[in-house]
């Protein structure tokens, strides 16, 4: 691993950092209280690990873990190619360490590291990295959609750090070691955090459902054959459109289950399209239902969203949020939509453009935030993610 000071760049703090966090660990065994040590059992969820190192980033097309916290920041004004390093050097051994439920150098609260609970770390890079490097942007925003009411504060950023878990505790002691140690070249810009069905609840290979019910990603590419070319390049980067996207949800209370369906092509209970019986039936957009209309209507989410070639789907890994209901008590609900593939402008922009021309669904959601970040290859141990950008 790569000592703090180096890191950056000789400041004494992270000396100071250093020695604070073994002297907590110190006190803690002195009093009768030794810091457990992580040893990942196939059976135990706390001590379940994810690599860190490899060709291709963890957090991408691994099983998605309980919860998340979407955090990006905006580079301080003058932060060039060397400070990028030095930031991103640091970073990365924080997450390396912390991956695998060791502390992250000067961790304080070092007892909060030893769960890592299938913990990823994920970093993206935005338009706005590229030219601080002086390099050219490999991604752009998205362009403006009809539907869209973007709010700034749910938008844009130069570096993202995805940061899953299948404990909510570890997801925030990562969030805040990563802050810390990033606040030195870049400021918050927003936190987003989501959840799914914890471990256990259901099993692993089963869909997830979001807040309004439905089973959400029956139509991602499955294993290694299908994953692969819709969202890999083949030096191992891809990249990520992350859109926060509201759920009217009293709105939606009212409707009828039928006219859920329909708005959404797929019966509410089995995930089944209208035109079949079991959720991964293959949408029949010919076929026609008892009263001589389409089964599967044009205006549905499904048939608007559809694609046939399997290079150009996306690969969908969402998360719920739930916040603080309003003083009537309505409702802040809906979806974290992070999508990754290989390339935004073949893939996930035509979907995106077909959806907000004529999907239904839109009477019921609403995008609030947009964020497009590029996604670099994963790195070796001992090395550091972007070495491959910026190195």
């Amino acid at each position: 691993m790569l000592n703090r000071r180096r890191l950056l760049g000789g400041a004494a703090v992270a000396g100071l950092g250093t020695a604070a966090g073994a002297g907590a660990v110190a006190a803690l065994a002195g009093h009768g209280s030794p810091v457990p040590t992580a040893v990942a059992t196939p059976l135990d969820t706390g001590t379940a690990t994810v690599a860190f190192h490899g060709p291709r980033q963890a957090g991408v097309s691994d099983d998605p873990p309980a919860h998340a916290a979407f955090v990006a920041f905006t580079l301080h004004p003058g932060t060039d190619r060397r400070a990028l390093t030095r930031m991103l050097r640091l970073l990365s051994d924080d997450a390396a360490r912390l991956t695998q439920g060791a502390p992250a150098l000067g961790d304080t609260d070092a007892t909060l590291a030893v769960l890592p609970a299938r913990l990823t770390v994920t970093f993206g890079f935005g338009p706005g990295l590229y030219p601080a490097a002086g390099l050219e942007a490999p991604v752009a925003d998205l362009p403006p959609f009809k539907i869209d009411r973007l709010d700034r504060r749910w938008s844009g950023g130069d570096l993202l750090l995805q940061i899953c878990a299948d404990d909510p505790l570890t997801v925030a002691h990562t969030q805040r070691m990563l802050i810390k140690d990033a606040r030195p070249f870049a400021a918050v810009r927003w936190v987003q955090q989501g959840f799914r069905r914890s471990p256990g609840v259901q099993a692993p290979e089963h869909t997830q459902r979001n807040v309004l019910g439905q089973l959400d990603g029956t139509a991602n590419p499955r294993g290694a054959a299908e994953i692969d070319p819709a969202v890999w390049n083949p030096d191992g980067s891809s990249t990520l459109v992350v859109r926060r996207i509201r759920a009217e949800i009293e709105k939606w209370d009212i409707l009828s289950v039928a006219d859920k369906e329909n708005a959404t092509g797929r019966r509410l209970v089995s995930g089944a399209p209208l035109s079949g019986t079991a959720e991964r039936d293959e949408p029949n957009f010919t076929a026609l239902d008892e009263s001589g209309l389409p089964a599967m209507p044009d205006y549905s989410h499904v048939t608007r969203a559809h694609v046939t070639d399997p290079e150009l789907k996306i690969l969908r890994r969402p998360y719920n949020y739930d916040g603080m209901p309003n003083a009537a008590g309505q409702p802040d609900a809906g979806l974290i939509f992070a999508a990754y593939q290989r390339d935004i402008v073949r893939q996930f922009l035509p979907i995106q453009q077909r959806l907000a021309e004529r999907d239904l669904l839109n009477e019921w959601i609403t995008p609030i935030g947009s964020a497009v970040f590029a996604i670099p290859p994963g790195c070796a141990e001992g090395g550091w993610i972007g070495e491959q950008v910026l190195g």
